[in-house]
C-alpha cells in the first residue's frame, strides 16, 4: 500500500509542476482517526516552495483524482499532514491474505541472494555466560531471524580469544584450585577467577591425574581443560535459549596464518602507521576516527586488541559477506570506530558493516539490584536465569526495550503468570484462540474461508483488522532499524486488540454466518501472533 500511495503523491506533484523528491515518506498513522497512512511531504516542501504547508497539502489533495485501490479517503490536517484512510474492504481483505500466506505472511525477499553475517556474544571462554551476556545473545539471534525472514542467507558467528592474559589467569586459577584440592593452603589471588566452576574443573583434573601436575603450574592442561569446560557450558547455555552458531572464529588463527603481520605491512605501505616510543601507531584520525591509536605495544611486544579486530573484520569481507552486523556492549562504543578506520585504510568499503551498541542490563529481585562481578563470582549466570524464569521470558524481556536503552530485568515480574507479564499476555492470546478453534471443531463448525468478510464491521473488529494489517510494515521497520523490540511492542498491541475484541464480541454464537467469519478472523490473528513470536524465538503455545 505504501508504494501505491507514494505513486499517487508523485503523480499529484507532477500535475502541480512540483519537482518530485527522491523519496516521499509515507508511514502508518499513530492514530486511526487521522487515517491509516500519512505523509509530511507538504511540510518538507514548504521552505522550497515558500508557501504554507497547509496550502501545499490542500493543493496536493485536490490534485489527486484517482485514489489507490483500497483507499477510501484522502484529507489533510494541521500543520500539513496528508492522510489516507483505507476502505473497510481493504481492511477486511487482510484476513484472506494472512490465511493464504500462512507462515509466510509478513515475509519478504528483499535480501534474497545476499550473504550476511551476524557476530554476537563473542565472550572469551573465561567463565559462564552471565545475565550481562544474555541481552546480546538474544538481540543477535533475533536480528539474524529478522534477516532470514527477509530472505538473507545468514551465518551466526562467535569470535573469541583463547590466548592472552585473561586466559593465562584462567589457567593459573585452575592450577591453584587443583593444588588446594590436594591439600595446599595457598590462597587464590584476588585478581583470579573465584567461581565454583573453577573448582569443578580442577577436581576433574585431579580425578583423572591425581597429583601428577601439583608442581607444574605452566602445564597446558590447566588452561586447556578450563577452556574446554567453559566453552561446553557456554554452548549448553546458548542451546537452552535456542541459539546456535554456524561458526566459531578463533583470534589466534589470525596470528598463525600471518594475517596480523600482513595487515601491519599493508598499513605501513600506505603510510597509515608510524613508530613512536617503540610502539606502532595507526593514523586513525586520518580515516574518520577521533585519535591515532597504538596497534602494537612496545612494553610487552604484543598487539592491542584493535589490530586483530581489524584483521578479523577484513576476513569477513574476504569471506564474501555482503552485509555484516556486529553487536557490541556499551563498553565498545569508543573502540569500534578505530576498527572501521582500519578497514578504510586498507581500502575496504565499510558501508556494508553495521555496528549495534547495546546498553547494559540491571537485574532486580524484590526491587533490589543484584550486584554482579564475573571475577568475584557474584553473578547470576544466564543458565540460572533461564532455569528460573524460562526460555521464552528471558528472550522476550531482553528485547522489550531498544538496544540503546538501559534494560531493567525484573525477576519478580518475569516469574508472574498473569496479564502484567507481557509474555504471558501474548501467549495467552494465542492459546485462547487455539481453544476457541478446538471448541469449534468439537461443535463440528466448519473452519474454512467461505464466509462474508463484510460482517467484520464493529469498532473493536475494525481496530483488530487495522492492527493485523500493520505486521508487514513492522517487520520492515525491524529490518531497516535492526531493532527487534518493535516486534514486542507490536505483538502487545495486537494481543490487546484481540482481547478487547474477544471481550465485546462472541466468536461462537447462534448466528452461523457471524460465527464462521469470526472464526476465520481469529485464525488469522493466531497466524500473525505465531509469526511474530517466531521472529523473536518465543513459543506460541496451543494450551496454557
Amino acid at each position: 500500500m505504501v508504494a501505491k500511495i507514494q505513486k499517487t503523491l508523485q503523480e499529484a506533484l507532477q500535475k502541480l509542476d512540483i519537482v518530485v523528491p527522491e523519496n516521499i515518506n509515507v508511514e502508518r498513522s499513530r492514530r486511526s482517526e487521522h487515517g491509516h497512512f500519512s505523509t509530511n511531504i507538504a511540510m518538507l516542501l514548504a521552505k522550497e516552495l515558500r508557501r504554507p504547508p497547509m496550502k501545499i497539502a490542500q493543493e496536493i489533495v485536490e490534485a489527486v483524482t484517482d485514489l489507490p485501490p483500497g483507499v477510501a479517503k484522502i484529507d489533510f490536517i494541521a500543520p500539513g499532514f496528508i492522510n489516507f484512510t483505507l476502505s473497510y474492504k481493504s481492511l477486511q481483505s487482510v484476513v484472506t491474505e494472512i490465511l493464504e500466506k500462512g507462515r509466510d505472511f509478513g515475509r519478504s525477499s528483499v535480501g534474497k541472494g545476499v550473504k550476511a553475517q551476524v557476530e554476537f556474544v563473542s565472550a572469551n571462554p573465561t567463565g559462564p555466560l552471565t545475565v550481562g551476556h544474555g541481552r546480546q545473545a538474544v538481540l543477535g539471534d533475533c536480528i539474524a531471524r529478522i534477516l532470514e525472514w527477509n530472505g538473507y542467507d545468514v551465518d551466526r558467528e562467535y569470535y573469541y580469544n583463547d590466548a592472552g592474559r585473561q586466559m593465562r589467569i584462567l589457567g593459573h586459577s585452575t592450577y591453584v584450585r587443583y593444588r588446594q584440592l590436594l591439600g595446599s593452603t595457598e590462597e587464590l589471588p584476588e585478581d583470579h577467577y573465584q567461581g565454583e566452576y573453577i573448582v569443578d574443573i580442577a577436581r576433574e583434573i585431579m580425578n583423572q591425574h591425581g597429583d601428577k601436575f601439583k608442581d607444574d603450574p605452566e602445564n597446558v592442561i590447566f588452561q586447556k581443560s578450563a577452556e574446554k569446560a567453559v566453552f561446553k557450558d557456554i554452548e549448553k547455555t546458548l542451546d537452552e535459549l535456542d541459539i546456535k552458531f554456524d561458526s566459531f572464529y578463533n583470534e589466534k588463527s589470525l596470528y598463525e596464518d600471518g594475517h596480523i603481520d600482513d595487515v601491519l605491512r599493508r598499513l605501513a605501505e600506505k603510510d597509515a602507521t608510524y613508530e613512536k616510543d617503540g610502539a606502532i601507531w595507526f593514523r586513525a584520525g586520518n580515516y574518520g576516527a577521533a585519535d591515532d591509536r597504538v596497534l602494537w605495544k612496545s612494553v610487552v611486544d604484543e598487539a592491542t586488541y584493535r589490530l586483530p579486530d581489524i584483521a578479523y573484520h577484513e576476513t569477513k569481507i574476504q569471506r564474501g559477506y555482503e552485509f555484516v552486523v556486529d553487536i557490541f556492549g556499551a563498553d565498545h562504543h569508543a573502540t569500534y570506530p578505530d576498527v572501521m578506520a582500519g578497514l578504510k585504510a586498507l581500502g575496504h568499503d565499510t558501508d556494508k558493516i553495521k555496528v549495534l551498541i547495546h546498553q547494559f542490563v540491571t537485574l532486580t529481585r524484590g526491587g533490589e539490584k543484584v550486584k554482579m562481578s564475573t571475577r568475584k563470582a557474584t553473578y547470576v549466570t544466564l543458565s540460572e536465569l533461564t532455569e528460573e524464569v524460562g526460555k521464552d521470558v528471558v528472550r522476550f524481556f531482553f528485547i522489550m526495550r531498544g538496544a540503546k536503552s538501559h534494560l531493567n530485568f525484573d525477576l519478580e515480574l518475569a516469574k508472574t503468570e498473569g496479564e502484567e507479564n507481557p509474555v504471558f499476555y501474548l501467549q495467552y492470546a494465542h492459546a485462547r484462540i487455539a481453544s476457541i478453534l478446538r471448541n469449534a471443531v468439537h461443535k463440528k463448525i466448519a473452519l474454512d474461508e467461505s464466509c462474508n468478510l463484510d460482517l467484520l464491521n464493529e469498532d473493536e473488529t475494525i481496530s483488530l483488522l487495522e492492527t493485523m494489517g500493520e505486521f508487514s510494515d513492522i517487520v520492515q521497520l525491524c529490518l531497516n532499524s535492526l531493532e527487534p523490540h518493535h516486534i514486542t511492542v507490536y505483538l502487545h498491541k495486537l494481543a490487546a486488540a484481540f482481547h478487547k475484541f474477544y471481550t465485546v464480541q462472541r466468536v461462537i454464537s447462534e448466528d452461523a454466518a457471524l460465527t464462521r467469519v469470526r472464526l476465520t478472523l481469529v485464525r488469522a490473528v493466531k497466524t500473525v501472533l505465531a509469526n511474530g513470536l517466531s521472529l523473536i524465538g518465543v513459543s506460541a503455545p496451543e494450551k496454557m
